[in-house]
């Protein structure tokens, strides 16, 4: 056992979180309580600070897309991204901003929204073969949908029509109902952590929400950093 002393000066967080070269990887982004806790108040923005907000923004800059959960579309209101301050250079050669691709089974969506009308890029939507034929309709109508599965989404399908389409370098906001799909489906390589110094109890959900894992990946720390008293861990899958 040893200490983790903080580094004197800045980081360079655009070099500390970059993507590895030619091939697809999968990030998530998340943020939890001293107790596990992946909300307050039934969000994510109520545990993080402003340097958890720039890293945030930051790796979506990074990103080539942006996969999250229709339920955390609606709880968050979500809007598109939109270009950010630490971007320079980050996304020479590609469009201005990625697009967000919101997983959703049901489309129970509100396709009128800025995050479909306001998107510099089109938004996509994950869908099922099974879901409502009037609301894939207004769908394929405001965003660029993907059929990804029957009757329920199939991520490694999902996975693998981004990539074609150029999206390699994913970015997983969750929620947790997405991301222990992303992780039972095996396609997490990589998890940034803010942890939140408060403890808040009662019965929120984890930054996974699901069935346990049935074969639960085993994670290498890749680095430590601190802001105030947040910690901002970033875990590798051990290959």
């Amino acid at each position: 056992m040893r200490t983790l002393s903080p580094e004197p000066g800045e980081v360079d967080l655009a070099e500390r979180y970059a993507y590895p070269a030619d091939t697809t990887w999968m990030r998530a982004n998340m943020v939890a309580s001293l107790d596990g806790a992946a909300q307050r108040d039934g969000r994510s923005g109520g545990l993080g600070n402003a340097a958890d907000r720039h890293l945030f923004l930051l790796l979506r800059g990074l990103a080539d897309v942006v996969i999250v959960g229709a339920g955390t579309v609606r709880a968050e209101g979500y809007g598109p991204v939109r270009p950010s301050e630490g971007w320079d250079g980050v996304r020479d050669g590609r469009p201005p901003v990625p697009p967000i691709a919101i997983a959703s089974r049901t489309l129970d969506l509100d396709f009128d929204a800025p995050i479909f009308t306001e998107a510099r890029v089109p938004t996509i939507v994950l869908a099922t073969a099974t879901a409502d034929p009037v609301r894939l309709k207004a769908a394929r109508e405001r965003a660029d949908v993907i059929i990804a599965g029957r009757d329920s989404l199939d991520f490694p399908a999902a996975v693998r029509e981004l990539a074609a389409r150029g999206h390699r370098r994913l970015l997983c906001e969750g929620g947790p109902g997405v991301l222990a799909q992303v992780v039972a489906a095996g396609l997490l390589d990589e998890l940034c952590l803010t942890l939140s110094p408060i403890l808040l109890g009662g019965h929120p959900a984890r930054i996974l929400n699901g069935p346990p894992v049935p074969v639960p990946p085993e994670m290498t720390l890749a680095h430590a950093l601190q802001d105030e008293d947040l910690l901002f861990l970033r875990y590798t899958r051990s290959r």
